[in-house]
């Protein structure tokens, strides 16, 4: 797989971009400055709804929370923003497509929280060249530019994360999402505590397809990850659905844990 870490830039240079961005969204013309961790790929989707899907991956900078098992924080701790670059929306199509060798796949929208920037512009351009998009979010963030989303992922952080969901922030995430062709949840699962608020997300939310995932607590990229272990987990989530007979969700592994452990860029 191919990897293309954006060349470290102090935001300095940019101007403050820490605030949020225009909820109005912005025009294809609009001049947008986004903050990108790192672009990369195509590799697979390793996880959710589209796994297995080729992918190019546009990983966002900075988040508005600060989960306790966080998987990302080159993308997330402000004591990394000087290697976040910004980018105008130009440079980073151009990176896409140079990556996609100008083929249309799917170029997901990750994070840190993407929903903090204005990805509209992005997806514009992209789409009228044939390309999809996905997103990933924790809803607590509402943008315009979700309707035009081809598919929308809501991940509520479950207790173990440390935070709680704020359900009225995230209903407008659902409502700004209208359009969208696809949206689902995909919810992390620790513990014994997550799976039973997971539960309770599922009648909360009956109507949208559900992913659940063992969390990987194995986060250090320069650590190998324990294969058995992961499948551990992975088959105690099964067992988990299948004794309580709740066959309403989807349970998936890392994929890309599997097969590159905590490695960045694939």
């Amino acid at each position: 797989m191919t990897e293309v870490l954006i060349p470290r830039a102090v935001l300095r240079a940019a101007g403050d971009t820490s605030s949020p961005v225009n909820r109005q969204g912005a025009s294809r013309s609009a001049p947008t400055t986004l903050r990108i961790a790192e672009i990369f790929g195509p590799t697979i989707q390793g996880e959710g709804a589209l796994i297995g899907e080729p992918t190019v991956f546009v990983r966002a900078g900075g988040c508005d929370y600060r989960c306790s098992w966080c998987d990302s924080l080159h993308a997330v701790d402000s004591r990394y923003r000087d290697t976040w670059a910004p980018m105008a929306t130009d440079e980073v199509w151009q990176e896409v497509t140079r990556l996609s060798g100008g083929q249309p796949l799917t170029v997901s929208l990750s994070g840190g929280n993407p929903a903090i920037q204005n990805f509209a512009p992005l997806i514009a351009q992209g789409k009228e060249a044939g390309y999809r998009f996905a997103c990933e979010t924790q809803g607590s963030i509402s943008q315009p530019w979700f309707a035009a989303l081809d598919t929308l992922v809501l991940s509520p952080k479950p207790p173990s994360s440390g935070h709680r969901v704020d359900w009225q922030k995230f209903d407008h995430c659902l409502a700004a999402a209208k359009g969208c062709d696809q949206i689902v949840l995909k919810i992390v699962i620790f513990d014994d505590c997550d799976y039973d608020w997971a539960r309770a997300v599922a009648k909360r939310l009956p109507d949208l397809p559900l992913y659940l995932q063992p969390g990987n607590s194995e986060v250090d990229p320069d650590k190998s990850v324990d294969l058995t272990a992961a499948t551990e987990r992975l088959h105690w989530l099964i067992e988990k659905v299948t004794t309580d007979r709740w066959f309403a969700p989807r349970v998936l592994p890392q994929l890309h844990v599997l097969v590159w452990g905590n490695k960045r860029g694939v």
